[in-house]
């Protein structure tokens, strides 16, 4: 009977990931005000050091990989980011991708998305 509650749980637990993504990804939403917001899934970014270098050093080898060398600008910026971590800019760009001259207020999310990850992959 245990092991037919645990699979239950597995089995669950990709839909409630899901509705969780789905829920994070509210575009607009319109206020009051008729103004509009903009919201994306956040992640708490903490800047310190070993953190800067980690997300530097990804982001060097995706920039002068093969695959994103050959763009210029805005492509090879969601390039870039696209390698440094596939999941995280689905979750945070792919739904509404950075325009150029758009000021970029995901890239802390972004970058505590993939810190958040990182360490999960280091600690299996």
């Amino acid at each position: 009977m245990f092991e037919f509650r645990k699979n239950i749980k597995l089995k669950s637990f990709p839909i409630i990931s899901l509705l969780v993504v789905i829920s994070y990804t509210v575009i607009i939403l319109a206020d009051r005000n008729g103004d509009v917001i903009f919201q994306f899934p956040e992640y708490d970014y903490k800047e310190t050091s070993k953190n800067e270098l980690s997300y530097r050093e990804f982001e060097s080898a995706c920039d002068q990989s093969k695959r994103c060398e050959p763009l210029a600008r805005m492509a090879r910026l969601r390039c870039v980011r696209e390698c440094i971590s596939p999941s995280c800019y689905q979750e945070i760009y792919e739904f509404d991708e950075l325009e150029e001259g758009e000021i970029d207020v995901r890239l802390n999310s972004f970058k505590g998305c993939f810190i958040q990850r990182l360490g999960r992959s280091r600690n299996r």
